[in-house]
């Protein structure tokens, strides 16, 4: 895994979630300026195209935290985590490499959010409505956007990954 070529081409995969995330967040802007309604993708009111923004983090929170804080906890903190990360994605040997792509979509759909907290002032922009019909106690999810699947979906894939891997070193021994 020590081949530049193979760390460096999962990292196209950051590039596109970041371009596909900005530019759909882009169009979502440009067709609703203001918060609300979009399209009612099935006309049957489980999928909204829904532009909403969001001042804090995954679900809200931290939305009620002091502004002067807030560019610290969501922008700072996350950017010193995704360095990390880069860092260790770089200098160790342990990622696999399907890991190494997990890592890239997390990395990608970090800078995504990081870009709309830095440049957009009002708010990430999200748009994805989903009813879940009450599971959760909640009759839609929570709105979200490209870069949010893509770190949930990519977080999901290397957890995944590195328990397997764990479970077959230890089978190994």
């Amino acid at each position: 895994m020590k081949n530049l070529k193979d760390r460096l081409l999962p990292l196209s995969l950051t590039a596109f979630i970041i371009l596909a995330d900005q530019v759909v967040k882009a169009v979502i802007v440009k067709i609703k300026p203001e918060t609300g309604l979009i399209k009612d993708v099935f006309n049957n009111d489980f999928l909204w195209i829904y532009h909403v923004r969001n001042k804090a983090i995954a679900f809200s929170l931290g939305e009620r935290l002091p502004e002067n804080m807030k560019p610290v906890i969501f922008v700072l903190v996350p950017i010193l985590v995704l360095g990390f990360l880069l860092w260790y994605y770089f200098k160790s040997d342990e990622f696999t490499q399907i890991q190494r792509w997990a890592a890239a979509g997390i990395i990608g759909g970090g800078l995504g959010n990081i870009i709309d907290r830095i440049f957009r002032p009002d708010g990430v922009v999200d748009f994805v409505s989903v009813r879940i019909y009450g599971l959760f106690g909640m009759d839609r999810w929570p709105t979200f956007n490209i870069a949010d699947s893509s770190v949930v979906v990519c977080c999901i894939l290397l957890f995944i990954t590195i328990f397997v891997s764990a479970k077959k070193t230890e089978k190994e021994k």
